[in-house]
């Protein structure tokens, strides 16, 4: 067995998110998460007092230039990934960012650009891809288990009663869309690739975060409807309808522990407890990457992440949802 040295991680942005990584990382043997930043050092130094973190800075900035730090995981809000990947890529540090990549298309294609210019790792953190209920799923219906896809529906809705902070903070790229509308897009894109016509609608907080959006996705031969939610709960579960069968991501499908594939009317259930959270495997695969000397993942790949920020783009246009930090990068 070959013994590697522990790639070394830094953690930028300290939320929520960033304390699910976190827990993750530590169930990773050859990772060791190194230093942490944050806007304020009470902040950084109480989350590495948390994980044990050798390293706490009071800027974001620090944890880039730190030479000690492989690479670097991007926890903050929306806006800022375009921005802050590009200096981690630039000041040689591989990346890997929060979805979504970023607030549209144009700022996304220049992350991909400074990474292969610098020759750097990088990847949209869209941990689900790499869920072995996910894994096993889209093996299957590549292999037409359930014959040919013809509907998907899936849906990342709660009722968050009354939203503050970044959640509609249109500055920041707030609201529904942006937050968990992307994982029903990434279903319907991992299962059927680009559509050919995308409708949309939202309903809007006064912010101009969007509250509520729903969408449909045309293909020549099959449809998805989708939808995400601040307002309302739903069961949080996922199908796939083919010509044979269909088969059901079990709630909460986006972080699933399971899935079932339903053929004439016989049911059939298999299990796949994730370890940690989920995210153990996107932090696997940055590692096999870095090892191999590669700069993007054959499973989610700069053009993976590069396609479903234009659909995105096109739910916003047919939305009219807008946000006014995109000229800052644009």
């Amino acid at each position: 067995m070959v013994e590697y040295r522990k790639i070394k991680w830094g953690i930028i942005g300290l939320g929520n998110i960033a304390h699910q990584f976190a827990k993750d990382l530590a169930l990773v043997t050859d990772a060791e998460l190194t230093a942490v930043g944050s806007r304020t050092i009470t902040k950084a130094q109480k989350f590495a007092k948390q994980y044990t973190v050798e390293k706490s800075y009071g800027s974001y900035e620090q944890v880039i230039a730190d030479p000690d730090i492989d690479i670097i995981y991007i926890a903050t809000p929306h806006d800022s990934h375009a921005s802050l990947t590009i200096k981690c890529l630039e000041q040689g540090k591989h990346v890997l960012c929060e979805k979504p990549i970023a607030l549209n298309y144009n700022q996304a294609i220049q992350m991909v650009e400074t990474s292969r210019a610098n020759n750097k790792f990088f990847m949209e953190a869209f941990w689900t891809r790499f869920n072995p209920s996910v894994q096993e799923v889209v093996l299957k219906i590549k292999n037409r288990e359930i014959g040919e896809v013809k509907y998907i529906n899936a849906d990342f809705a709660f009722n968050v009663g009354t939203p503050q902070g970044r959640m509609i903070d249109i500055k920041t790229g707030g609201g529904s869309l942006l937050d968990m509308g992307v994982y029903p897009l990434f279903l319907a894109y991992v299962i059927l690739g680009s559509p050919d016509k995308v409708l949309a609608l939202a309903n809007f907080y006064e912010s101009g975060a969007d509250k509520q959006t729903s969408m449909i996705l045309q293909y020549e031969n099959s449809q998805a409807i989708l939808h995400s939610s601040f307002v309302s709960p739903s069961d949080m579960a996922a199908t796939i309808s083919g010509t044979e069968g269909r088969i059901r991501l079990n709630s909460v499908w986006h972080e699933t522990q399971s899935y079932s594939v339903i053929k004439n009317n016989h049911v059939v259930d298999y299990q796949f407890p994730t370890k940690g959270k989920g995210f153990t495997y996107e932090i696997e695969e940055c590692h096999l990457c870095i090892r191999n000397k590669r700069i993007e993942s054959k499973i989610w790949s700069h053009q993976n992440s590069l396609d479903l920020i234009k659909i995105v783009d096109e739910v916003r246009k047919q939305t009219g949802l807008e946000f006014p930090s995109e000229k800052q990068l644009n």
